[in-house]
């Protein structure tokens, strides 16, 4: 019993030591396409609105866009190894501007990671798990790789995006330019 015990022990261990020997790689991460933090921004006038975003979030509270807000979008999974680089900009950028709403969409991924992933980077704005919602972005910006964040006007229409992991001055940028425009 203690030699069956022992083998099961050793091969558990492996199983999980061999997970992570290959350098942070899984088959998740060899299937998305990563992007190269390029931002994209549409003028006013040639503006498409966004597709409905609402649903329940991560830990159960029905999640829309507001409003007349600027809406941060982020699209990420706990597996991508640029969404977890970003993390900690997300969080400090939706505490520097309360006054925009910030809404992840998880792509992906399980709801147990995602939480893992949340709690770890002290993410506090809400996360809904639904791949339908990006497909709606197909006629604007598409989501073309993981992470993308999509930043709606005050008019739910989709203003910018940046193609793989933001960076603080980026998006702060984005934010504050849109936030400033008149409404139309």
């Amino acid at each position: 019993m203690k030699t069956r015990f022992s083998i099961s022990a050793l091969l558990l261990s492996s199983l999980i030591l061999s997970g992570c020997g290959s350098g942070g790689t899984s088959v998740s991460e060899e299937s998305f396409v990563a992007g190269d933090g390029v931002v994209t921004f549409v003028s006013q006038e040639n503006r498409s609105l966004a597709p409905e975003i609402n649903g329940v979030s991560l830990t159960g509270k029905n999640i829309s866009v507001e409003n007349g807000k600027t809406t941060v979008i982020n699209i990420w999974a706990s597996w991508c190894s640029p969404c977890r680089a970003e993390a900690p900009s997300l969080q400090a950028l939706s505490d520097k501007y309360p006054k925009s709403q910030f809404i992840g969409i998880l792509t992906r991924d399980s709801k147990n990671s995602a939480l893992a992933f949340s709690r770890r980077f002290k993410i506090q704005y809400p996360t809904i798990a639904d791949d339908s919602i990006l497909l709606g972005f197909r006629n604007s910006l598409p989501v073309t790789s993981i992470p993308t964040t999509i930043i709606l006007d005050k008019n739910k229409k989709v203003a910018a995006r940046i193609s793989g992991a933001i960076t603080i001055a980026s998006l702060s940028e984005l934010i504050e330019k849109i936030d400033n425009e008149s409404a139309q």
